[in-house]
């Protein structure tokens, strides 16, 4: 099982999710469910703990690290974020990277907030976070990232932290509505994260 980080910034801090977050996550959520028209975001505590319940399942299948978003400020839990989808690539014996037992790849999804969260620098200091270990920790090669096609917010918060749009994968997944959800599919690529690492450090500079 890959190592369970705690990243900590200026405004939050991603601690592994675990059931006691269940509480906390409801109290998030519930602030205002219209929010989450695109994302299948749970309702009460009982919901909350089967979300955790699945990710915790992952977890233990070494694909994903799911996190509690924690505000610095007041100790809230404020939403969720993850890796899930990690790749372990096969490198062949003799080549440099035979033998890695970190990701090779993985996506960042799952991720939501409460509304009080939303347009302040929570999310894009999470993401700094998340990015920052991917490439600088595991040395990563590429991290994805799918939304709705519809979630035009979420598409442009991919697209403002230099994120590639790579195209629509069409009935990629189940929507939050209950459809054959048409993915946005965008990526990072390690050459890229300096760029992207800087393009996120102004945003934070800019919003401290």
């Amino acid at each position: 099982m890959q190592t369970q980080p705690v990243l900590v910034g200026n405004h939050v801090r991603l601690e592994p999710l675990e059931r006691h977050h269940a509480e906390g996550l409801a109290t998030a959520s519930a602030a205002d469910p219209a929010l989450y028209k695109w994302s299948p975001v749970p309702q009460g505590v009982a919901e909350a703990l089967a979300y955790i319940n699945a990710a915790l399942s992952a977890r233990d299948a070494d694909t994903a690290i799911p996190f509690a978003v924690i505000r610095l400020s007041d100790g809230a839990v404020i939403g969720s974020t993850r890796f899930f989808n990690l790749e372990y690539w096969a490198w062949p014996a003799g080549h440099s990277l035979h033998g890695r037992s970190v990701p090779d790849a993985g996506e960042i999804g799952y991720t939501w907030y409460a509304r009080s969260a939303i347009r302040t620098a929570v999310n894009t200091e999470s993401k700094f976070l998340l990015l920052r270990y991917a490439f600088e920790v595991w040395n990563a090669l590429r991290i994805c990232l799918h939304t709705d096609a519809r979630n035009e917010r979420s598409r442009a918060a991919m697209e403002r932290m230099g994120a590639k749009f790579e195209g629509i994968l069409r009935a990629h997944r189940m929507a939050a509505d209950f459809i054959a959800r048409d993915s946005a599919r965008y990526s990072i690529t390690a050459s890229e994260w300096p760029g992207v690492k800087e393009r996120l450090k102004g945003f934070l500079a800019r919003n401290p």
